[in-house]
């Protein structure tokens, strides 16, 4: 064989085995979002939570895996990639293992938590990995297409595998698949996962600003998840926000005048394409995961499915967002990330036209189908370019950042969108029962109520796109951003 072939092989090798040891991980993050919620009536039942309590089991995952994502995202630049991808996962999958042993709620909270953090840790330094071992072009975007994939059918995925092994093996197989899956990824993964330790490493690292930003993201987090059994006027909420907020303001001037090495560089703001990605994908994402919930809603509120059920009929939503991510890549060395980015925005807008049509008397093949299909594409073909856009010009030296502030994008998106528009739906369905409309009619009101103003979402996310990004200055502001951050 000739000796240049060999080489080239054992390299197309290698980039194989590392794409898929770091997209195993994000799975296996992206999976743990949705994978609780059919196996919560039977925690509460075994472990004794309250109604109320319940929802911490979400919550506090969702509390410190928000609330860390920026740390994560600058750790992995400090601290060495390879370094802070396993200590996520070891700590994912400890965390795991505590959860499917938890013999009370106390104890399964915790481990939820400590989840949470493992997440943070894990999912930018995947997106960092592939941004910094895959050569910009064809070579990373076809990994990133395959990286949004994998994330993709483990969000939508959830439902049909959390009703499958607590069905077969009960809701603390749901915890325990995480620890062969860490194991696993941390055995196979040291043999490819290079360090990727940047410059920056050994510089004074900012606590202020870490303690700041992981504060206020909590804080505002809180605020959130708390508003649909509190109301947004509550002090309960306005507390929390306005805490955050203040919290997150002194953070970017600590950054922007204090500090002596900040953990986040200012500069790469300036980069138009950075903040038109994390504009599109916090709008899109507020959209899409209020989109999957409220289908969910319709299908088992209204059409009378069971969670198994509803779990199969998402698979062809499953399998359409897989089609999405696929096919973006190809598409984008034609047509270019803005076209496509706003091909895949309209798509999800029309899918959500299309859903804003459900109605009492409805069919899943008629009212859900058509829509769910043409949304789940458009995510799927959004989310590689918009990704593809968050990453170039980055600096090497912030990449984790810059993955980790596109990942909280998603997660504050899809958190304050489903809040916002769920106390949209429901509060539509109250007024139209109390004028006399009939109870299924009154909720499929909210729920066409919400899915329009998703479309609206999408489409303005579109108008961002191609007002942002026309590629002026960029080359200018990314020369600049690597000299800032140098």
């Amino acid at each position: 064989m000739n000796p240049v072939s060999a080489v080239r092989g054992a390299m197309g090798r290698n980039s194989n085995a590392l794409l898929l040891v770091v997209c195993v991980g994000q799975f296996m993050v992206i999976l743990d979002v949705s994978i609780v919620n059919v196996a919560l009536p039977a925690i509460r039942d075994a472990l004794g939570f309250s109604q109320d309590g319940l929802q911490w089991i979400l919550n506090a995952h969702t509390l410190t895996f928000a609330g860390f994502l920026l740390l994560g995202g600058r750790a992995t630049d400090l601290f060495g990639r390879r370094r802070v991808f396993f200590a996520g996962t070891a700590l994912f999958s400890g965390a795991s293992l505590l959860c499917s042993l938890a013999p009370s709620p106390g104890l399964l909270l915790a481990g939820r938590a400590a989840q949470g953090i493992g997440g943070a840790l894990i999912s930018p330094a995947t997106l960092a990995i592939i941004t910094t071992s895959f050569d910009e072009g064809a070579p990373r975007n076809r990994a990133l297409g395959i990286w949004g994939a994998v994330g993709a059918v483990g969000a939508t995925s959830g439902a049909l595998l959390s009703g499958l092994l607590t069905e077969a093996f009960g809701w603390r197989a749901i915890f325990l698949i995480n620890v062969p899956i860490g194991l696993a990824v941390v055995l196979f993964g040291s043999r490819f996962v290079p360090e990727g330790r940047s410059q920056a490493a050994g510089r004074h690292f900012d606590w202020l600003g870490a303690v700041l930003v992981t504060l206020g993201m909590t804080a505002l987090t809180y605020g959130i998840v708390t508003s649909d059994r509190l109301g947004w006027a509550s002090p309960g909420v306005l507390g929390p926000l306005a805490a955050g907020s203040l919290l997150l303001a002194a953070f970017v001037a600590h950054e922007g005048w204090i500090a002596r090495e900040p953990l986040m560089p200012l500069a790469l703001f300036r980069l138009r394409s950075l903040q038109a990605a994390n504009l599109v994908i916090f709008l899109l994402y507020a959209a899409i995961f209020a989109f999957w919930f409220f289908q969910s809603l319709y299908m088992q509120g209204t059409l009378h499915y069971s969670a198994l059920h509803t779990g199969l009929a998402f698979v062809p939503m499953t399998l359409a967002v897989a089609a999405g991510t696929q096919l973006a890549p190809r598409l984008t060395r034609s047509a270019g990330t803005r076209a496509v980015l706003v091909a895949g925005m309209l798509c999800a807008a029309a899918g959500e036209a299309l859903l804003s049509g459900v109605r009492p008397g409805g069919s899943y093949l008629a009212d859900v189908l058509p829509g769910g299909v043409a949304g789940a594409f458009g995510l799927g073909l959004a989310l590689i370019p918009a990704t593809i856009v968050a990453v170039q010009g980055v600096p090497a030296a912030v990449s984790g950042l810059a993955s980790g502030v596109l990942n909280t994008s998603r997660f504050v998106g899809a958190a304050l969108g489903l809040a916002v528009l769920s106390t949209i739906a429901a509060a539509h369905s109250h007024s139209e029962a109390a004028a006399g409309a009939a109870r299924a009619s009154a909720l499929t009101d909210g729920f066409q109520l919400q899915f329009q103003l998703g479309a609206l979402l999408c489409l303005v996310g579109a108008a961002a796109a191609v007002a942002m990004l026309r590629g002026r200055e960029e080359a200018s502001a990314a020369r600049e951003c690597n000299a800032e951050v140098a």
